[in-house]
């Protein structure tokens, strides 16, 4: 059991070029200290070729060094950070390449998640009012986060503990924040690509998964996806390339 301290503003990771975070005040404790580094990776504090020292970490953490270790084990699964024995953690330069195979695998599981069930309309309405909400209100963070839950609640409905395990395993919100900011696409509103996915569930659309599929595809780097499947539906959910993607 890790016990979290207060912040000593005296200690020397308060001054110079060393940015203090924020403090890590809930359990689980490596979850927490995981979306601290996230953070950091999201807003530039740690920008590629970066070192992530472990015991700097735990220092502006308050914590010791080895949920810090955890976390970033976990970090490095994701193809975020890199460790080699010389030089430790540091922060891996993201391709357009490693984002476009994010989406290519992404969209594939929702794909296969729309054809071995099928999502609830309903809770899908309620997510999409809250993606509606949030973008009216201009917040991108709570943007990605409903917008996430919008297609969480699609691959759940399959039923398929080891398809949602494999998605989850992507670290889509991670990704969606780190394409908007590394790849300047630009956060706007999307709602109406949500809105036509919702109305091919309601209408048990035979070619709700190829929307689905290409709705996340076009949103990848260089993508070529701009047509409706088969020419059914009235989705917009490809070809702009832009916006808050999920």
């Amino acid at each position: 059991m890790y016990t979290i301290t207060p912040y000593d503003r005296s200690s020397d990771v308060f001054r110079g070029r060393i940015l203090p975070v924020k403090p890590v005040v809930r359990a689980p404790l490596r979850d927490q200290i995981r979306q601290a580094v996230v953070d950091g990776l999201i807003s530039g504090r740690y920008a590629p070729g970066d070192r992530i020292v472990e015991r700097r970490v735990a220092a502006e953490l308050g914590v010791s060094q080895a949920p810090v270790r955890e976390a970033l084990r976990e970090l490095e699964a994701l193809r975020l950070i890199e460790s080699s024995p010389n030089r430790g953690a540091q922060v891996r330069g993201i391709t357009e390449a490693d984002l476009r195979e994010v989406y290519q695998v992404r969209a594939s599981l929702e794909e296969t998640a729309v054809r071995l069930g099928s999502p609830d309309v309903h809770a899908l309405r309620r997510h999409l009012r809250r993606l509606q909400e949030a973008a009216a209100g201009g917040s991108l963070a709570d943007q990605v986060r409903h917008g996430v839950d919008f297609h969480r609640e699609i691959v759940a409905a399959a039923g398929n503990a080891v398809l949602l395990s494999v998605w989850e395993s992507l670290g889509v919100e991670v990704w969606t924040h780190l394409s908007i900011r590394l790849f300047r696409m630009r956060p706007q509103e999307n709602a109406r690509d949500h809105e036509a996915l919702v109305e091919a569930f309601e209408r048990h659309d035979p070619w709700a998964g190829e929307l689905l599929r290409d709705h996340v595809l076009a949103y990848a780097p260089g993508s070529t996806c701009g047509e409706t499947p088969g020419g059914a539906g009235t989705g917009t959910e490809a070809g702009s390339g832009t916006g808050t993607n999920h």
